[in-house]
């Protein structure tokens, strides 16, 4: 079992449907119950980290499901099964798993850099149709420059393009 049972509800909904996913291929539904803050339409990312490593992460930057639930149910099991950096994620690392749920605020634009903080918000860039985001508060992470290009790499947004910058803050759940 992923480690983990006292835990916030957004991580323990998380952890129970990629385990079930994982063990018998088959999606955990939402549940009947839900909490007010499960019933909010917000995009969310889970992230999976093996032994202090990212193992996998997968989001959705707005809402595409109706809550809550419904998001880290779907991106759950994306970043245990499709985060393409990857392999899918065995049976054997489910006892090795620490999982974190990030329910993202609504994207604002940004007229300037200074308005940033890498520790507080993070970014979504955009350019000429792509796009490429970073959560805040990242290890390793430390200026908003970094946090920049990093988010222009993984859009595939050359270093001297023009961007436009969105911010918004997340809640992290462990």
């Amino acid at each position: 079992m992923i480690r983990g049972d006292d835990v916030h509800p957004f991580v323990k909904l998380a952890k129970d449907t990629i385990e079930k996913y994982i063990r018998t291929g088959e999606l955990l539904t939402v549940p009947e119950e839900l909490t007010d803050d499960m019933k909010d339409k917000r995009g969310t990312f889970v992230s999976l980290k093996k032994k202090g490593i990212l193992r996998g992460c997968i989001g959705t930057i707005f809402s595409v499901q109706s809550n809550v639930a419904g998001e880290i149910i779907t991106n759950a099991i994306s970043a245990a099964t499709k985060d393409p950096r990857f392999p899918p994620v065995t049976t054997d690392e489910l006892d090795e798993l620490d999982i974190s749920v990030d329910v993202l605020s609504d994207a604002e634009k940004v007229s300037d850099i200074d308005q940033l903080d890498p520790k507080r918000y993070g970014v979504i860039v955009t350019s000429r149709g792509k796009k490429g985001l970073l959560l805040p508060n990242l290890e390793g992470v430390n200026t908003i420059e970094e946090q920049i290009d990093i988010a222009k790499k993984k859009a595939e947004i050359g270093p001297h393009e023009d961007v436009e910058i969105m911010r918004f803050e997340v809640k992290r759940y462990r």
